[in-house]
């Protein structure tokens, strides 16, 4: 059987039809449904991408030292992570790409669960197919099956939006440890935390201060408005980390070193950053009394870039609903069984395309 039979279809494929009715309304389609940045990349990573344009070798595997430091010096400043050497860390070309291959890379085979929450981004799941392991959505630590070798957490979670307390935290920890398992922790929208705090699994107040089998993955797509540069990185064990060097070396998953030059300046600069959060803040804060007005209860999304809507009926009814208005939103289907009666509206819209999503919402105007 060939891989492709293993996978699932594309979901996105199933919005072809909302999609027109939404695009033909009189104001324009608001795509609300994918969380692609939509404000410009900072103009520090284009000016460090074009000073290294002139990259005529091969960029290494393992990256360069300046973003190797660039990377620690990030994780341990900003996410407070126990003391990181360069072999805890590795850059990767976006995150997705490591998600999706980190179970076949880690070894992982028929024998071994894959583990990772019941309402999450496909992703997670195919990758334990990718890798022939057996897929497991859960989201008690305490229920782990005796199998376990890999455990995806996310906080902020994508697509609900929901944060993971320090008492979940260290609970996924402890189980992994009894079992032998490796924790990775998807903290890809760590910098957008709303209504509670966002912590890192390499926080000491989680790990006791041993990253031992602990994974943290992090990207600069949407911390930095630069998903089209593929920036990511692992860190944590390096006798986890360094295997992935060496099997990546083999396969060339390599960031290219323009890249990594831009990345390493994006890691240096938090204003930005705090500039982006702001802006995201802003259409928050204008859209979700706009979805409450409307009927709809917002559950979840103390972070990430999404808020998780429901009307307490099938998600794609209210993807219709939503549709006739001009507005396209995720379905919740998308992202497990568990996920049937919500939908996931993204905030990575324009200021005039929130605008205008908030108008059509408050004055339920088709």
């Amino acid at each position: 059987m060939g891989l492709g039979a293993r996978l699932p279809d594309f979901p996105w494929d199933s919005l072809a039809e909302a999609k027109r009715v939404a695009s033909a309304h009189p104001g324009g389609l608001v795509d609300l449904s994918v969380g692609t940045p939509v404000d410009d990349s900072p103009q520090l990573a284009i000016d460090a991408l074009t000073a290294a344009g002139n990259a005529h070798g091969y960029p290494t595997v393992w990256g360069t030292t300046e973003v190797r430091a660039a990377i620690r010096s990030y994780l341990e400043g900003r996410w407070q992570s126990v003391p990181l050497t360069d072999e805890c860390v590795l850059p990767v070309i976006g995150t997705k790409e490591l998600v999706a291959w980190l179970p076949l890379l880690l070894g992982l085979g028929a024998d071994d669960a894959v583990v990772f929450p019941e309402c999450a981004y496909p992703t997670y799941e195919v990758g334990a197919l990718v890798a022939g392991a057996q897929p497991v959505p859960l989201d008690d630590p305490e229920s782990l099956p005796a199998n376990t070798r890999l455990i995806w957490i996310n906080s902020p979670a994508n697509p609900s939006g929901r944060i993971l307390s320090l008492e979940e935290l260290r609970a996924f920890v402890a189980a992994a440890r009894r079992l032998g398992a490796v924790v990775a922790s998807d903290e890809c929208y760590g910098e957008f935390a709303w209504d509670a705090e966002a912590i890192s699994v390499l926080d000491p107040r989680v790990n006791d201060g041993d990253y031992a089998n602990l994974l943290a993955v992090h990207s600069v797509s949407k911390r930095s408005n630069a998903a089209g540069y593929r920036g990511g990185f692992v860190a944590g064990d390096p006798s986890l980390v360094q295997p992935l060097v060496g099997v990546r070396k083999h396969l060339g998953m390599m960031l290219p070193a323009p890249v990594q030059a831009a990345m390493a300046a994006l890691l240096g600069d938090q204003a930005h950053v705090d500039a982006q959060r702001q802006r995201y803040l802003d259409r928050r804060s204008a859209l979700k009394p706009a979805l409450e007005a409307a009927g709809f209860r917002i559950d979840h999304s103390e972070g990430s870039l999404y808020l998780w809507a429901t009307r307490n009926e099938d998600c794609r009814t209210t993807i219709d609903w939503l549709a006739e208005r001009g507005i396209l939103a995720a379905p919740g289907d998308f992202y497990g069984a568990a996920a049937s009666h919500h939908v996931r509206i993204a905030l990575t819209a324009t200021d005039e395309r929130i605008d205008a999503a908030v108008s059509r919402l408050t004055t339920n105007r088709l």
